[in-house]
């Protein structure tokens, strides 16, 4: 499983050493490059910095404040996730076609990926002991003075880790960027492919970003530090007592409402709008249902071979702690952070240079589903097992078992939890999986995302509607899943 999720950034680094560093200075050295860089750097930074301040404003807002509908409110911010960033552009682009560029692309992927800087300082700012804050106040400090000096510190760990999640889904991104014509590395990769095919220059461009992600994971580690921020001594952690807005109360609401109506009033608006004007013209169910039964299958058949292959890594994590099976679980992560146009690339060649006989078929595209969405199923399962005593399997092998009993009726009945949540989020995500279905898909399949593409780069709003309201509604359990716990910590 780790050989699989490695084999993306075993073939740049092969590609590389082959090309030599003559080759590199010449297909990377150029002011094009540069340019790239310069697009994708701006639009990773303003993003990160733009989803930071709406991310802990809205949470601060939700968790600490005596805000009216704090529960509905939680799960309007949630919602956004529902709503994927191509989807989101497509929506933004088809009422306002100047909305593209720089600033277009800086809204769009705000909107759509600020969920992941709110959903962990929401769960930080429930943890923050309120005796430091009463302290604090009590030391002559004031409200503004307590949260930078007392609040954020505590919220580092969390801020680092969405604001890493966003990065590399910035640098992923594709869709959404394309259709907003605003050139990253990511769509400079997917034209150079698309034009010289198996090209260097869309495997150097490859390698560049490669190395972005991996400075990115580096950079979070120290940013990060050792420092820690768990309570030692003793006491009960209690809940904090709400602020009251007062005057800023009705500011506080309009400012909430308005995120809300920009990153999902302003989506699912448009494109219920363009599923009326869809339907007037002719809705063609039977290609609709087709192609959701495609996604639908697909996404069932990669959801029970990436849960299959999470099952030994997740059992060795716990079951056989030490540095290799360490060094195993971690390498899976480090494969997924890989953007999907890379993974792609780097299967397409091997393919078409090992095994050409499997190019375009669905192993190759299940291969690249796995190495995407493997950590995710992972999490899952390492989980159930953490909470599966070793003893009943001793119990069982005591009593004469075997092993293949053992898992039958003792084992996997105790992870079943842990399997079925990994499948479901394995499932749900591709669903949505637009790149490397794009590169990878057989002659002839057509995805929920790749009939939206389609449609939607023809500039046939009308027809792209509703594959894109099949994944919003397909991907909307996970957003309910992801706000419940959450909500079930905020008082009326």
């Amino acid at each position: 499983m780790a050989a699989l999720a490695l084999l993306p950034l075993g073939y740049i680094a092969g590609y590389t050493l082959d090309v030599g560093w003559s080759g590199i200075r010449e297909l990377v050295l150029r002011p094009r490059v540069g340019e790239l860089l310069w697009n994708t750097a701006r639009l990773v930074g303003g993003t990160v910095l733009l989803c930071a301040v709406l991310g802990v404003g809205a949470a601060w807002l939700v968790e600490r404040t005596a805000l009216p509908g704090r529960r509905v409110w939680h799960v309007l911010l949630v919602a956004p996730l529902a709503v994927p960033a191509f989807v989101n552009s497509f929506a933004w682009i088809s009422l306002l076609p100047g909305v593209d560029g720089y600033g277009g692309a800086l809204l769009v992927v705000t909107l759509s990926y600020f969920p992941f800087v709110y959903l962990p300082v929401v769960a930080a700012f429930r943890g923050l002991d309120p005796a430091l804050e009463e302290t604090a106040r009590g030391l002559g400090l004031s409200s503004w003075a307590v949260f930078l000096r007392v609040q954020v510190p505590q919220l580092r760990v969390a801020l680092l880790g969405g604001g890493l999640l966003i990065a590399l889904h910035v640098l992923a991104e594709f869709g959404a960027l394309q259709m907003l014509r605003y050139a990253t590395f990511t769509t400079a990769i997917y034209d150079q492919y698309r034009a010289t095919f198996n090209g260097p220059g869309a495997t150097m461009l490859a390698g560049v970003l490669v190395l972005l992600c991996l400075l990115l994971l580096l950079a979070e580690v120290r940013l990060r530090g050792r420092r820690g921020y768990a309570r030692t001594g003793a006491g009960v952690a209690r809940p904090g007592r709400p602020l009251r807005l007062g005057a800023l109360g009705v500011p506080a609401l309009l400012a909430l409402a308005a995120l809300v109506g920009l990153s999902l009033a302003v989506p699912l608006g448009s494109l219920a709008t363009w599923l009326v004007r869809g339907s007037s013209t002719g809705l063609d169910a039977a290609a609709l249902a087709t192609t959701t039964g495609t996604t639908l299958g697909l996404a069932a058949v990669a959801a029970v071979v990436t849960t299959a292959m999470a099952l030994p890594t997740g059992w060795l994590a716990v079951r056989a702690r030490g540095r290799v099976a360490t060094l195993l679980e971690r390498s899976t992560y480090l494969g997924s952070s890989v953007p999907a146009i890379v993974i792609a690339l780097a299967l397409v060649t091997i393919a078409i240079n090992v095994t050409p006989w499997i190019y375009q078929t669905v192993p190759v595209l299940l291969a690249a589903y796995a190495i995407l969405f493997l950590p995710r199923a992972i999490v899952t399962v390492r989980a159930a097992v953490e909470q599966s005593p070793r003893l009943y399997d001793d119990v069982a092998a005591s009593l004469g078992a075997t092993a293949a009993d053992r898992l039958r009726r003792v084992t996997l009945p105790l992870l079943a939890p842990g399997i079925g949540a990994g499948a479901a989020l394995v499932f749900l995500a591709v669903v949505t999986e637009l790149t490397a279905t794009l590169l990878l898909a057989p002659t002839g399949t057509t995805t929920l995302a790749t009939a939206f593409w389609s449609a939607s780069s023809a500039l046939e709003y009308g027809a792209a509607a509703p594959y894109a309201v099949v994944m919003v509604l397909l991907s909307a359990p996970a957003t309910v899943l992801l706000s419940r716990d959450a909500r079930r910590g905020l008082t009326p």
